[in-house]
C-alpha cells in the first residue's frame, strides 16, 4: 500500500478503526479534534499529504450543508469537545473504485463509439422507387383517394359521379391484385381494401338505384367467406328489395341477416327486426307486423316511431281497447335525451335558455331539441288520429285523449299538447258543421298564452271568411297578427278579406308581406297569382302571376290547379302554343276533366285545327254531356260540315236540356228542312208556332214550307200572321200601324214568296244586315221589306250577337249555305 506513514499518521490521530468509518468522516486527518489542534482564528495549514492538489474539501457543510463555524469539517452527529484547533487540511478521497473511470475529455459516451458519434446523424436511406413493394403502396394509396372521393360525392348527393369514381377505384384495385401476382407479392393483398372498394360500389349502385348491379355486387362480399362480418350487408340487400316491393324477398334477407347478428348487437338486431314489421305493414299483414313491433316495445328498448308504427296497426285492424291502452304506453316512452334525475333534467333546460340568451350554437343541444320536437309531433299526430275512433261519440274520445295529455303535462309542462287537441277538437265541430261549438271553443283560447290565442285567433278569421262574416273575420285576423306580426297565415286571411272587396292593391301587399315573412307559404303565393291576375299583371318579372303560378309549380309540381292557371295566362296572352302545351299536360294529369278537354278544343279552334278542335270538344260532351258550350259547337261543326243527321242529335239534347229556349228546336226543325224531310220540319216549326205564337222566325218558316209544299192558303195565312206581328211590334215601339198590315182582303205574297222565285235549299233570313233578302241577295218587295224593317230590336241585338260569336267560332260570314239558325247556336268560346 503505498504511502505508509500517511496512513499511520492518519490512525494515530483516533483511535477508531478503518471499518468504523471508510470515508475518513469520524475523526480522520483532516478533522482534528480538540487534542491535537488549536482554533486560533487564523486560516488552516495544509498537511504534508501526497494527495494534495488533487481534491480540495467543499467550502460548504457536510451533504451540502451551510459551512461549519470556522470552516472546519466536522463529524455528522458529533459535537465538538471544545474550541477547533488548527490542523493541517487535506483534499477528501475515496478507498474504493466506483466502477468507471473518466476520459478526461468531458463527453459521456459508455458504448464507445468515439468518433463514429461525432457530427450530425447521417440521412436515411430512400427506398428505391422502381420496386414492387413501393409501387404496390402508390396504387393503395390511389385506390385509397378514389374511394375518399366516391363517399364525398355521395355525401353531396352528386349520385352518378359519385359512382363513376367507385367504378375507377374498383378498376384499379384490380390492376393492383393482378400487379401484386405478377410481381409474387400475392400474399400481400389487401383483403380490406377489396372489401371497401365493392362495399362502396354496391353502395353507389344502390343510390343511383341500379339495383341489378348493387344486388350482384353485395352477393359477391356475402359470399365471400374471408369477410367474417359481411352477412350484415343482407341488409342492404332486403332494403332493395323493399324498394323494389319484392316484400317477401326483402322479409327473407331481413331475416338471414338477423341470424348472423350476435347477441351482443340489440339494437342492430331491434333496427332489423323493425325493417320486417314496416315490410309486413306493406304487404297487409297487419298481424305480423304487430307481433314484430311488440317484440321491439316489450324487449326493453322502445322508441316512438316503433310505437307509432305499432298503433297504426291497432288502427288498421280497429281495436279501440288496444289503441288506448298502447296510446298510454306512448306517452311513458322516454324522450330523446332525458334522464332519469328530472333536477338534472330542469338544469339542461336553464343551460339551453343562457345559452340561447348568451346566442350560443350548442350543435348538441339543437339536435336533441330537433329530436324531442319530432318526439312531440309524433304524439299530436296519434292523439289526433285516434281520437274520433276510440269511442262511439267522437267528442267522448276527444275529451279522453284530452285528459291523458294533461296527465303528460304534469311530468313535461312545455308540451302543451292537451292545448293543442283542444284546438283540433274545435277545428273537428267544423267537419260536422257545428259552426257555433267551433267559435265558442276557439274563443275560449283568448284567455291562454299568447301563441294559442293567435292560432286561435287565425282559425277563427278563416272560419268566419268560410262563413262570409267581413267584419269579425277582419277583427280576429287583425287580432291574430297584433299577436305575433310574423304569423304568415294571419296575414294571409287579412289580405283574403281585401280581395273579397276588390281591394287588389291592398290584398297584393299583404301577401307579399306573408312571403316575407314565410318564403314557402303555398298559399300567399297561389292568392298572389290570382290578385296579380286580376290586375292584369301577366308577366311582370318578380311578381307577375305568371312568375309566381311558374314559382309555384315548381314547389308543387303535381298541382293541377296552378298548371290550370299556367295555362289560362298564356292563353290570355294569346300564346296559343304555349296555352295547349299546358293544356295538355293537365290532360295527362286529370283526363277525364270535361272542362279542360272543353277549353282545349276551343284553343285548337282558335288555331283553326278543326280535327283537334272536334276531338277534345266531343271527348269533353262524352265525360260531361250537358255542356252547352260543347254541344253548341259540336252541333255548329256538324252542320258546317253539312251532316246534320249529326248535328240534329245535339240540337235535341240541347233542347232537352233548355226546353224554353226556342233557338234549340228552330235548329232541330231547320235540320229536318235541309235533308228535305218537310213535313217533320213543318210540324215542328207549328208545333213551336202554337208555343212560341209571337216568334217571327217560326212564322217566316213556315211561309217558306208551304209555298215549297204547295200549300198556299196555309202559306197566306201565316203571311197574315206575320204581318200582325210586324205591326203590333212596330206599334209598341213607334206608336204607329204600318199601312196594309190589318187589310185582310184580297192579300196576296208578295214576290219574294213566290214558289218560283224559292229554293228549297236557301233559307230566308241569311245573315247579311238587318233585311231580309231573297235568293239574289237583293231587297224583296214593298211589303217584305217594310215588314223586315220592323223587326223589333230584342231580335237584332240577337243577330249581331249571333254574328259575333259565328266569327269567334271561326264560321265564315260570307257563306251563303250558312243560315241565321245556324249562326245562332254558336257559342262565345
Amino acid at each position: 500500500m503505498a504511502n505508509p506513514p500517511f496512513f499511520s499518521a492518519i490512525s494515530g490521530l483516533n483511535d477508531k478503526t478503518e471499518d468504523d468509518d471508510l470515508y475518513g468522516f469520524g475523526g480522520a486527518a483532516g478533522a482534528p479534534t480538540a487534542g491535537n489542534a488549536q482554533f486560533d482564528g487564523g486560516p488552516l495549514k495544509a498537511l504534508n499529504n501526497p494527495l494534495e492538489g488533487q481534491m480540495r474539501p467543499p467550502s460548504q457543510g457536510i451533504w451540502g450543508g451551510p459551512p461549519t463555524s470556522g470552516g472546519i469539517w466536522q463529524s455528522p452527529g458529533s459535537a465538538m469537545a471544545g474550541p477547533p484547533r488548527t490542523v493541517d487540511n487535506r483534499p477528501m478521497s475515496s478507498h474504493r473504485k466506483a466502477g468507471y473511470q473518466g476520459s478526461g475529455q468531458g463527453q459521456f459516451d459508455p458504448l464507445k463509439q468515439g468518433a463514429s458519434m461525432q457530427g450530425p446523424a447521417p440521412p436515411l436511406q430512400k427506398k428505391s422507387a422502381d420496386s414492387p413493394e413501393e409501387q404496390c403502396l402508390e396504387m393503395e394509396r390511389k385506390v385509397n383517394a378514389l374511394i375518399e372521393e366516391s363517399a364525398q360525392l355521395s355525401l353531396q348527393k352528386d349520385y352518378p359521379l359519385a359512382l363513376e369514381k367507385a367504378k375507377e377505384a374498383s378498376k384499379k384495385e384490380r390492376m393492383l391484385c393482378k400487379h401484386r401476382e405478377q410481381q409474387g407479392l400475392g400474399d400481400q393483398i389487401n383483403i380490406d381494401l377489396t372489401y371497401s372498394v365493392h362495399f362502396n360500389l354496391a353502395v353507389q349502385y344502390q343510390k343511383n338505384q341500379l339495383y341489378t348491379e348493387a344486388l350482384n355486387t353485395y352477393s359477391l362480399i356475402v359470399r365471400n367467406k374471408q369477410y367474417a362480418q359481411s352477412g350484415r350487408l343482407r341488409v342492404n340487400m332486403g332494403n332493395i328489395y323493399y324498394e323494389q316491393n319484392k316484400l317477401s324477398l326483402a322479409i327473407k334477407m331481413y331475416r338471414l341477416a338477423l341470424d348472423q347478428i350476435p347477441n351482443t348487437g340489440k339494437d342492430l338486431k331491434y333496427k332489423i327486426v323493425r325493417n320486417i314489421g314496416n315490410a309486413y305493414v306493406k304487404i297487409g299483414q297487419y298481424q305480423d307486423a304487430i307481433g314484430s313491433y311488440e317484440t321491439i316495445m316489450e324487449g326493453g328498448n322502445p322508441d316512438i316511431q316503433t310505437g307509432f308504427n305499432l298503433l297504426l296497426c291497432y288502427y288498421a285492424l280497429g281495436d279501440r281497447d288496444k289503441l288506448k291502452r298502447h296510446f298510454t304506453k306512448l306517452l311513458n316512452i322516454r324522450k330523446y335525451g332525458a334522464s332519469d334525475d328530472d333536477d338534472l333534467d330542469e338544469v339542461m333546460d336553464e343551460v339551453e335558455k343562457e345559452n340561447e340568451m348568451f346566442h350560443v350554437d350548442d350543435h348538441l343541444r339543437a339536435e336533441i331539441r330537433e329530436r324531442r320536437k319530432q318526439h312531440m309531433e309524433i304524439l299530436l299526430t296519434a292523439a289526433r288520429l285516434i281520437a274520433p275512433m276510440i269511442e262511439k261519440d267522437w267528442m267522448e274520445g276527444f275529451n279522453y285523449i284530452i285528459e291523458q295529455l294533461r296527465h303528460y303535462e304534469l311530468k313535461d309542462a312545455s308540451s302543451r299538447l292537451a292545448s293543442e287537441m283542444q284546438m283540433c277538437k274545435a277545428l273537428q265541430f267544423l267537419k260536422y258543421k257545428k259552426y257555433n261549438k267551433a267559435i265558442d271553443a276557439l274563443k275560449a283560447f283568448e284567455k291562454k298564452d299568447k301563441q294559442l290565442k293567435a292560432k286561435a285567433a287565425t282559425n277563427l278569421s278563416y272560419l268566419y271568411f268560410l262563413e262570409g262574416d267581413i267584419e269579425n273575420g277582419q277583427k280576429y285576423a287583425d287580432m291574430s297578427i297584433a299577436t305575433d306580426k310574423y304569423n304568415a297565415k294571419a296575414l294571409v286571411n287579412r289580405g283574403n278579406f281585401y280581395y273579397v272587396k276588390q281591394e287588389y292593391d291592398k290584398a297584393k301587399e299583404l301577401y307579399m308581406d306573408a312571403l316575407a315573412v314565410e318564403a314557402d307559404c303555398i298559399e300567399a303565393m297561389y292568392n298572389l297569382g290570382l290578385t296579380t291576375k286580376q290586375l292584369g299583371q301577366y308577366e311582370e318579372s318578380n311578381y307577375g302571376s305568371l312568375h309566381v303560378f311558374q314559382k309555384l309549380q315548381s314547389m308543387i309540381p303535381d298541382s293541377t290547379e296552378v298548371a290550370y292557371h299556367i295555362a289560362n295566362l298564356y292563353d290570355l296572352m294569346c300564346d296559343y302554343h304555349k296555352a295547349s302545351e299546358w293544356f295538355q299536360r293537365l290532360v295527362s294529369r286529370v283526363p277525364t276533366d270535361p272542362n279542360v278537354l272543353a277549353r282545349l278544343g276551343a284553343i285548337y279552334a282558335k288555331e283553326d285545327d278543326e280535327s283537334q278542335a272536334f276531338h277534345y270538344h266531343l271527348e269533353a260532351y262524352r265525360y260531361f254531356p250537358v255542356n252547352m258550350d260543347v254541344i253548341s259547337w259540336l252541333g255548329a261543326y256538324f252542320v258546317k260540315n253539312e251532316v246534320y243527321e249529326k248535328a240534329m242529335q245535339f240540337f235535341e239534347r240541347a233542347a232537352q236540356i233548355q226546353p224554353n229556349e226556342v233557338k234549340w228546336q228552330l235548329m232541330v226543325a231547320s235540320c229536318h228542312r235541309r235533308i228535305g224531310a218537310y213535313p217533320q220540319a213543318k210540324a215542328l216549326y207549328e208545333e213551336i208556332h202554337k208555343k212560341y205564337p209571337d216568334n217571327a222566325e217560326c212564322l217566316r218558316y213556315l211561309v217558306h214550307i208551304c209555298n215549297d209544299s204547295g200549300m198556299k192558303e196555309e202559306a197566306v195565312e201565316y203571311h197574315k200572321k206575320l204581318k200582325r206581328l210586324e205591326a203590333r211590334v212596330s206599334q209598341d215601339e213607334f206608336g204607329y200601324i204600318p199601312q196594309g198590315a190589318d187589310d185582310d182582303e184580297g192579300e196576296e205574297l208578295p214576290p219574294s214568296y213566290g214558289a218560283e222565285q224559292i229554293k228549297p235549299d236557301i233559307d230566308v233570313g241569311i245573315v247579311r244586315g238587318t233585311a231580309i233578302t231573297d235568293m239574289n241577295g237583293a231587297a224583296g218587295g214593298p211589303k217584305a221589306s217594310t215588314s223586315a224593317a220592323r223587326i223589333n230590336k230584342r231580335q237584332q241585338e240577337q243577330q249581331k250577337e249571333i254574328q259575333a260569336m259565328g266569327k269567334k267560332a271561326g264560321i265564315p260570314q260570307d257563306d251563303d249555305d250558312v243560315d241565321l239558325d245556324v249562326d245562332e247556336m254558336l257559342p262565345g268560346m
